[in-house]
């Protein structure tokens, strides 16, 4: 087989992005402050994303295009990930991120 045998349908960041509300977040807990992105589908009201992620079913937040910072260890290097998986019960605080932030 070819890839010429496949059909291939593309997609584009349009795409995913049109079926769900994005917010820029700062998520802090013991050991780390986190700032990037998490997505919800759009379903319900915009105002409920964060409500949603943290009183959902599902045990982990999916963070993207995120900045990682050591809490306890300041001078360390910030870290920059395209995706983080984070464990629900590890967040203290969940917030919108401010313009500057």
């Amino acid at each position: 087989m070819t890839t010429q045998d496949f059909e291939f349908e593309e997609y584009t960041n349009d795409d995913f992005t049109n079926g769900v509300w994005s917010e820029k977040v700062l998520v802090i807990t013991q050991d780390y402050e986190i700032k990037g992105f998490v997505y919800m589908p759009k379903i319900g009201k915009r105002s409920r994303v964060l409500s949603d992620i943290l009183n959902g079913k599902k045990r982990f937040v999916a963070i993207k295009d995120c900045e990682v910072s050591y809490r306890q260890l300041p001078h360390r290097r910030t870290e920059f990930h395209d995706f983080v998986q984070l464990n629900i019960n590890s967040i203290i605080i969940l917030r919108p991120a401010t313009e500057d932030e």
